[in-house]
């Protein structure tokens, strides 16, 4: 999930560095760091719940919006993939990260856009995007534009907390994640507050969800709601592991209200990701420029395109 482009600044040698961006590259002998996640989410709670090494240990809250599924290609499925965009060349990309990209030409300050040299997206995603049809957050989804990123920890590679475009991209975010597994960041820079709620376990171990969080009181039985916590919604960053081979989707406020990330610290092999982005309404039926929509779409799927 690309970001966007920083205004100031060049590039360090042999790098596609720009402005803040940088990589092992091109920094000196001290290169930034992160802290630490306090949250994690649970995919089968849809909670993200407080680390033991946090000051959140023992709070959780609802984290809506992710999708995750493992196992979403077959080893022999990943191998082939990667095989067939290695022949390809990888381009120079911010953060010591290189791209391949299949989609318009795009200018997203002054909201231009055309086809330019876009020919569709490569051939062996007609197989990736046919299998998204079995996901149920995915109905109807039809992708005007893959990036794949190469990661390497020998370049330091990384990509800062960002949104993706919504003027040109629509709701649902989804990438594949290959060869190694990895950690996506979320991070809030509202000025709101997230309401916490404790966790316990109920009989069979499992972890309550905040509309359950009741103790009994008393000899009576009584039921009493669990005290909840506010805190800054500044102070929270929520952990999504993503294994080998997993389907992420990002949507709804996990989209637009918390930035993603992917830092240093979680790449310790290759990785390869493969985004794939929707049309925003303006360009869907019904929309300002459904015409322009609609030929990108008859372009990309095609599935005969080249890395423009």
């Amino acid at each position: 999930m690309d970001e966007e482009e920083a205004e100031r600044g060049g590039s360090g040698p042999g790098c596609g560095c720009k402005g803040i961006r940088s990589c092992l590259l091109c920094e000196g002998p001290a290169p930034p760091t992160q802290g630490d996640d306090h949250f994690t989410y649970c995919p089968s709670t849809g909670l993200a719940e407080g680390n033991e090494s946090s000051p959140f240990a023992g709070w959780a809250f609802p984290f809506p919006g992710v999708f995750v599924m493992e196992e979403f290609v077959s080893e022999d499925e990943e191998a082939e993939m990667v095989e067939v965009m290695d022949r390809d060349e990888w381009k120079p990309s911010q953060s010591g990260r290189k791209k391949q990209d299949y989609g318009p030409k795009v200018n997203f300050k002054k909201q231009r856009l055309k086809a330019g040299c876009f020919t569709g997206l490569p051939s062996f995603s007609k197989k990736i995007v046919a299998q998204m049809e079995a996901c149920s957050v995915l109905g109807g989804f039809l992708p005007v534009e893959q990036c794949n990123l190469d990661y390497r920890p020998e370049r330091g590679s990384a990509i800062d907390p960002h949104f993706d475009d919504w003027w040109l991209w629509g709701e649902r975010l989804v990438s594949l994640n290959l060869l190694s597994k990895t950690v996506l960041s979320m991070s809030c820079d509202s000025e709101d507050s997230i309401q916490l709620f404790p966790t316990f376990s109920n009989e069979n171990g499992e972890l309550n969800p905040p509309g359950s969080l009741t103790q009994n009181s008393g000899k009576q039985g009584c039921s009493c709601l669990l005290s909840s916590r506010l805190v800054p919604s500044k102070e929270v960053t929520v952990a999504i592991h993503l294994p080998r081979r997993s389907l992420v989707v990002l949507y709804g406020e996990a989209r637009y209200k918390w930035k993603h990330a992917i830092y240093r610290r979680h790449i310790q092999h290759r990785r390869v990701c493969v985004t794939f982005r929707e049309l925003s309404a303006e360009f869907r039926a019904g929309g300002k420029h459904e015409e322009l929509g609609k030929e990108l779409l008859e372009i990309a799927l095609s599935f005969r395109g080249t890395p423009v």
